[in-house]
């Protein structure tokens, strides 16, 4: 996965100051799924749970993988 990937994850949830579970509730992922994708252990995400990220963070999937 890459890491700049799992930075921008990181980046954008804390400036929306949320935790990792709020985010996975609201993305309707496991919070064990967010920490890893973080940590750059997960690879990135496929096109659904890239849209229900952004969604839950406010932005677009393209500020994601930026």
């Amino acid at each position: 996965m890459s890491p700049r990937f799992a930075t921008m994850l990181r980046r954008l949830r804390k400036s929306k100051g949320m935790s990792q579970a709020a985010l996975a509730k609201k993305a309707k992922v496991p919070q064990g799924y967010i920490s890893e994708l973080e940590a750059g252990r997960k690879k990135t995400p496929g096109l659904d749970v890239l849209q229900r990220l952004a969604r839950a963070l406010g932005v677009k999937v393209t500020e994601l993988l930026e």
